[in-house]
């Protein structure tokens, strides 16, 4: 088990994450202040804040990182924003991308503006990670039609200009045609199909918009953070940084140390972290599986863990037999969740990652496989597609994203070693070569081999696992989350309480959420479906007729159409084409984005037209809304219950934009649609004036869950340390999950799998014994006392499906 961290400065009681652009400005997020403070807010946790590409709605394309967005309102709309949280005594946690920059309008960003201009011979030419031994430096921006494109090149001014793009032209080299002057330069402006196979520079995971740099250097990571440190460490209101991406950092450890040395001791340090649940699957073992490194300085990370762990346990694991019988019938084969998601990470390996699987096998060539010495591998007998292959397999076989080996630090020779058993297992053929890759992995993992290998097995994972597997496997999608564990179909009460108990010993200072800007469907979806693992006969028999009246190219792709649609509803057709378009393309079974635009034309069309169609047979939207409208009272029981049990529960919980309201959303750009924070402001004036809202469509009882807890959470902390399970008695005591914290003074208390508590009458004589057989609670929810040592459950959630009790002070 991890040590705590050291006690730092006083945490926020809660977050509330802020998307913001052009269209949410620093100005838009002043306004709403007062509502955050009102809802019982700690923190604004908002999208990062430097320079980015124009018009985006996410920051993570930094384009300057010496710079606060212009167009989000400036520094002067940043200061202004600060002073107006200081004021309502609220914080601002920042999110910060250290890993790459954007690079899509190369005149937007000066540095790599510089780097076109001047190559290697530029300032900033280390600043970037390129291949400068490959020669000229690979733009994939053309045209499929790569002779064509080139045609198309005009010169303006000093500019080589290509449609939209625009180029610098190094000095003296604008004399002839526009063919003639591209020739000169330091950049070779190719074909977007070649990027996968050819690209000489790294990116993030496969967008080759995103340039990474090389913050391990200190003059890189100086000029990258300085203005966010200024920032920092000019207002106290700023309480910590949130670091996008660590896994694809050369050194995450030794970058996060150098961080925590520049912010201080006294602020708060979040990675965004993918924590894998393959320990999880050993009897016994804590839910959480995998831990974050013990040498990293962090207080946790942004949560995703605690979304697998809160979410399962309102999932009925006795829905999976029929859902998995019912996905192979119609899909006409029976894949494990595991074997998807490895054909998904060899996929990727060997054709997205293809250039990056080079450039390591390139390194280990001109590195440790140049001295067969410690490396079991001779070098001159294997051929260049033998040592490609067994790079693939060695980047597929890791059990979580990356290992972290380094000469100070050996965490991950465990992973390094699954992922060469592996990898062998699969390619018995290339065992020396993977022997030699494996040794000088763990021999020298500062080598410039093992450095690549590690930064990319995690592109390759999420690449593979959430974006390919996540849309493939689709028996039932509310488990295929970011973070999540599809193959687990459910957790079990006990495994949910050692879950947390885990978090409240080890990272009790951790981010918790349910919703991200990076979800593949809001909690209020994954709420909704899970009642299907609860009406498994039903939901089946229902898709295999509205599949023959509305069938779709792929048959996977008709499972995760028809619970996305019924998860959203009511939903347009222009939100769910959008979405479906996407997921197709993800899942790179009948189409993709790099396929051939007209092979895939005619399947592209029909999965565009089948939200329309669908929604305009009058009949079947009859059915489907009926469907919905039975299924929705216990989504709504699940999205109260995750959302009680994620506020109340150790670690600091977050909330996404929006989502204090029962919300729909599917992934970007779905979630990042504007929130209409007004209502939501009248909503709760109206309960803070007595309403006690019903569990219904409006929300107001998720408002009320939530305005409870985080006022809690901010105004008497102390409530919120500790952390102890409580048990129900009575006959459907499995229906029941609760915890009390601060020394038994707060219980909280949720009810899971509704249809099945339905079904078998009701609460009966079940009750909850409370602490130290006290008898003096206070229901915040219901906002009524509670006499009882052991109030029964049937009286306690009468009006609502959770409770939060409070002993007086």
């Amino acid at each position: 088990m991890s040590t705590p961290p050291a006690p730092r400065t006083r945490l926020p009681g809660s977050t509330y994450r802020l998307q913001l652009s052009a269209d949410r400005t620093f100005a838009d997020a002043q306004a709403i202040t007062g509502y955050l403070d009102r809802l019982g807010i700690g923190a604004l946790y908002a999208s990062p804040l430097l320079a980015s590409g124009t018009g985006s709605n996410h920051g993570y394309d930094v384009v300057d990182p010496t710079r606060i967005s212009a167009e989000r309102g400036g520094e002067d709309g940043l200061r202004a924003l600060l002073g107006t949280l200081r004021e309502h005594g609220l914080n601002l946690l920042i999110d910060i991308v250290p890993n790459h920059v954007g690079i899509a309008r190369a005149a937007e960003n000066p540095w790599w503006w510089d780097v076109l201009t001047h190559g290697e011979a530029s300032a900033y030419a280390r600043h970037f990670d390129i291949d400068w031994g490959a020669g000229r430096l690979l733009l994939p921006v053309l045209d499929a039609d790569e002779a064509g494109a080139l045609e198309k090149l005009s010169v303006v001014g000093d500019e080589l200009h290509y449609h939209e793009h625009r180029f610098p032209m190094a000095p003296g080299t604008g004399e002839g045609t526009a063919q003639e002057v591209h020739d000169r330069q330091h950049y070779r402006l190719v074909s977007w199909r070649r990027g996968a196979a050819e690209l000489t520079y790294r990116r993030f995971f496969d967008v080759s918009d995103l340039a990474a740099v090389r913050v391990e250097d200190p003059e890189v990571f100086a000029d990258t953070h300085r203005t966010v440190l200024d920032l920092l460490h000019g207002d106290d209101t700023v309480v910590g940084l949130r670091v996008d991406h660590p896994d694809g950092l050369a050194d995450p450890g030794g970058y996060l140390r150098r961080l925590r040395a520049g912010i201080g001791e006294d602020r708060w340090l979040l990675v965004e972290k993918i924590l894998g649940s393959v320990d999880a699957r050993s009897a016994g073992a804590p839910l959480g599986g995998e831990d974050l490194p013990a040498s990293w300085p962090v207080d946790g990370s942004t949560g995703y863990d605690a979304l697998r762990e809160i979410g399962g346990v309102f999932v009925d694991p006795d829905g999976a037999g029929l859902l998995t019988q019912f996905a192979a019938e119609h899909t006409g084969h029976k894949p494990s969740a595991h074997a998807v998601e490895d054909d998904g990470r060899h996929l990727v390996a060997r054709e997205v990652l293809l250039a990056e699987v080079h450039r390591i096998a390139d390194a280990f060539r001109a590195g440790p496989g140049a001295d067969a010495v410690g490396t079991g591998v001779e070098l001159s007998g294997v051929t260049a597609e033998d040592l490609h292959d067994a790079v693939a397999e060695l980047l597929c076989g890791f059990p979580v994203y990356r290992s972290y080996l380094t000469p100070d630090a050996p965490e991950g020779r465990d992973s390094a070693d699954t992922a060469l058993s592996v990898a062998r297992t699969r390619r018995p053929d290339l065992a020396a070569v993977l022997t030699g890759l494996h040794a000088a992995l763990v021999n020298d993992p500062a080598s410039e081999f093992a450095t690549r290998l590690q930064q990319t097995s995690g592109m390759v994972t999420a690449k593979g696992v959430e974006d390919t597997a996540f849309y493939r496997y689709n028996r039932f999608v509310a488990l295929n989350e970011v973070g999540g564990d599809p193959a687990r179909f459910g957790v079990s009460p006990a495994a949910f309480h050692a879950g947390l108990a885990h978090r409240e010993a080890a990272w009790p200072r951790t981010m918790t959420t349910l919703s991200t800007h990076d979800t593949k469907r809001s909690e209020d979806v994954r709420a909704r479906l899970a009642v299907l693992a609860e009406r498994p006969a039903d939901w089946t028999e229902r898709v295999r007729r509205w599949s023959v009246r509305h069938p779709l190219p792929d048959r996977s792709l008709e499972l995760l159409a028809w619970q996305t649609l019924v998860g959203a509803w009511p939903i347009s057709a222009e939100r769910l084409a959008g979405y479906l378009g996407k997921a197709s393309k993800e899942a790179k079974l009948v189409t993709s984005h790099t396929a051939d635009r007209a092979a895939v034309a005619e399947i592209d069309e029909a999965v565009a037209a089948w939200p329309a169609a669908v929604l305009a047979d009058p009949e079947l939207v009859a059915e489907i809304g009926a469907f919905v409208d039975g299924i929705a009272g216990p989504g709504r029981s699940n999205s109260l219950g995750q959302k009680l049990l994620q506020l109340a529960g150790p670690g600091v919980p977050d909330i996404y934009q929006g989502t204090e309201l029962f919300e729909y959303s599917l992934v970007d750009p779905d979630n990042r649609r504007p929130v209409d924070i007004a209502e939501r402001d009248r909503l709760l004036e109206r309960i803070d004036a007595g309403l006690q809202p019903p569990v219904d469509a409006e929300g107001g009882a998720k408002l009320l869950v939530t305005a409870a807890a985080a006022r809690l959470r901010r105004y008497r902390p102390e409530l919120f340390t500790g952390y102890r399970p409580l048990p129900a008695q009575g006959p459907a005591a499995e229906h029941a999950v609760a915890f009390s914290r601060g020394g038994g003074a707060l219980v909280a208390v949720a009810t899971r799998l509704p249809e099945g508590l339905d079904r078998r009458g009701g609460w009966a004589d079940t009750a909850l014994p409370l602490p130290d057989g006290a008898t003096d609670w206070h229901d915040m929810i219901a906002n009524r006392p509670v006499g009882s040592a052991a109030p029964r459950l049937a009286d306690l959630l009468d009006r609502c499906p959770v409770a939060l009790l409070v002993r007086p002070t």
